[in-house]
Formats: C-alpha cells, sequence, structure tokens
C-alpha cells in the first residue's frame, strides 16, 4: 500500500509504502474490543472501598436482651440492617486487571493501524519538527493538513518543541512510537505517523 507523505508545511514530500500485514488488515472489532478492555482495566485504579461489619466502630455490646421482648434476635448493631452499620458485600479494594496474550495485543495493534488506514484516517508526516515552538505556527500547520483531532506518533524520541506546541491544543496527543497503543489511536479522529514511526513499526512487526 502507498501513500503520500506531507510535510508540516502541508506540501508532499513523495511516498511510502506501508506493509499490508501491518496496515492492510481487515479490522475485526472483537479483537479491538478485548485489547481496549484490557486496557481500561489495566489503568482503573481499583481504590473503591465500604466499611464491612468488621470495621465499623460501634459499641460490641448486645443491643438488647435475648428473650422476652417480642423482638426480633440481634447481637451486634454493626449489622448491615442496622442504619450506620457495615455493607454486606460491598467494593474492595482490588485489580481489575486481566492477562491478555501477548499475540492477541500485537494483532489489535495491527487491526486499529489497518482500521485508520481503511478509513483514509492515516497521515504520514516526513518527520514531526517545527521551526519555532509556538501553538499558533502548530495550529496553522494542522489547519493546512485538515487536522484538528489527532494522535501523533513520532520516533523513538519525540521533538520537544513539537511537544510543547501541541501540549495547548486540545485533541491532540503526542506519543513516541514506543507508546502507541489501541486506545489513544482509536479514541482520536486521525492517526499520525512519522517516517521514523513508520520504520519503528514495521521493524518491530518484522
Amino acid at each position: 500500500m502507498d501513500v503520500k507523505v506531507n510535510t508540516m508545511a502541508g506540501d508532499e514530500s513523495g511516498t511510502i509504502s506501508l506493509d499490508d500485514a501491518i496496515f492492510g488488515l481487515e479490522p475485526r472489532d472483537d479483537i479491538l474490543y478485548r485489547v481496549v478492555r484490557w486496557q481500561r482495566a489495566k489503568k482503573q485504579q481499583g481504590t473503591h472501598k465500604a466499611l464491612q461489619r468488621s470495621e465499623i466502630s460501634r459499641t460490641g455490646a448486645k443491643m438488647y436482651r435475648q428473650k422476652g421482648t417480642g423482638r426480633a434476635r440481634h447481637s451486634s448493631a454493626r449489622a448491615p440492617q442496622f442504619r450506620g452499620g457495615g455493607k454486606a458485600h460491598g467494593p474492595v479494594v482490588r485489580s481489575h486487571a486481566h492477562d491478555l496474550p501477548k499475540k492477541v495485543r500485537a494483532l489489535g495493534l495491527k487491526h486499529a493501524l489497518s482500521a485508520k488506514a481503511k478509513s483514509d484516517s492515516l497521515i504520514v508526516i516526513d518527520e514531526l519538527k517545527v521551526s519555532e515552538a509556538k501553538t499558533k505556527a502548530l495550529l496553522g500547520s494542522f489547519d493546512k493538513l485538515g487536522i484538528s483531532d489527532a494522535l501523533f506518533i513520532g520516533g523513538s524520541e519525540v521533538d520537544q518543541g513539537f511537544a510543547r506546541a501541541a501540549s495547548n491544543i486540545p485533541h491532540v496527543d503526542v506519543l513516541p512510537v514506543q507508546g502507541i497503543n489501541v486506545y489513544d489511536i482509536l479514541r482520536r479522529g486521525k492517526l499520525v505517523l512519522s517516517r521514523a514511526a513508520v520504520e519503528a513499526l514495521e521493524e518491530r512487526f518484522k
């Protein structure tokens, strides 16, 4: 698959051939769903907590005598049925992470890249660099490229001037190629790869 390469100024800078084994697959929603669910579950803090009856600070004395009152037999005021008592089967601090095979994770990334390529939402830039680290200048370049909601993937190191200028722009994320992931690809409208990022991805899946 041949894709044209643009510069940050909006000019054409030749073409690049993309590997069909990475960018030319038929996207599968089930694989993308599994990978995104794995990512989101791993990121979830899991710090939700409710007090159990053993954690309630209340008197341990029996509420009233066992017999002769005509009422139900109760022992502790910490029981869940009482106001101020513990929560029955409430949430506890835990990890929501679950396992996902490496092959499925790798396949999910390929399918996410292929989904962007198939929907014409993939843009290749010669290099993600700016002459001056100014947000206004970068917005002008984005207008020429037709970009308003995008994930930018640079090489092993992202140009700091570009990253600083883009950090003030809403709906724009910038990551090095090591940080590319399915969730961030799918949550943005367009995927913008540098030449270095394309080469690194093809080397990674070789």
